[in-house]
């Protein structure tokens, strides 16, 4: 795939099937994702891969619980159930400022840095051919998640990017187009 018909096409698709990235295909992704904008080399990333079913039900086990413990009731626990049935691999983004480098960044660098890390991922698992949406919400913030990630007190969640294979076919066609409304020289 071209590097600019990628970019100007990247669609989140919601309707995932098998089949998902495999060992090796990840290892590229990865690869990817390690080269994004980084000040100072501080790796303030790290990714949790949920795939197979064993690991499919704790991430479900997981969410269940948060509907629990948050006393969200029953349409966060049907939410809960889709979201754990969304896609075939789950790549939680990790954001883990480092703080106690030598030569410490400013925290908002290096979150932003997590979050070109994680459009990364997004690229390359389109530019291997498969599809994923990127998302937040309630369950990022879970204390239930976070804990099963092994989130240290700065670590944010801050995005669940779900891969695998679009179910059906939609058109590739640059979005946003009226570029006026948001570009401005000097």
């Amino acid at each position: 795939m071209d590097a600019l018909d990628l970019l100007t096409t990247r669609r989140s698709v919601r309707e995932l099937v098998e089949p998902a990235p495999d060992e090796l295909e990840l290892e590229t992704v990865f690869q990817a994702a390690t080269q994004v904008p980084d000040h100072g080399n501080l790796t303030p990333w790290r990714f949790v891969v949920i795939t197979g079913s064993e690991a499919k039900q704790k991430f479900r086990r997981a969410l269940e619980e948060t509907v629990e413990v948050m006393k969200l009731g029953e349409d966060a626990m049907r939410k809960a159930e889709k979201v754990a049935n969304f896609a075939p691999m789950i790549i939680a983004v990790i954001a883990a400022p480092n703080t106690a480098a030598e030569k410490p960044k400013p925290e908002w660098e290096q979150l932003m840095s997590a979050g070109a890390a994680a459009y990364a991922v997004q690229l390359t698992t389109n530019a291997l051919g498969y599809d994923n949406v990127w998302i937040t919400g309630l369950w990022c913030g879970s204390p239930v998640l976070r804990a099963a990630m092994n989130c240290g007190e700065k670590d944010r969640i801050i995005g669940l990017i779900m891969v695998g294979t679009a179910q059906h076919d939609f058109p590739k066609e640059e979005k946003n187009t009226d570029l006026e409304r948001f570009v401005s020289y000097w």
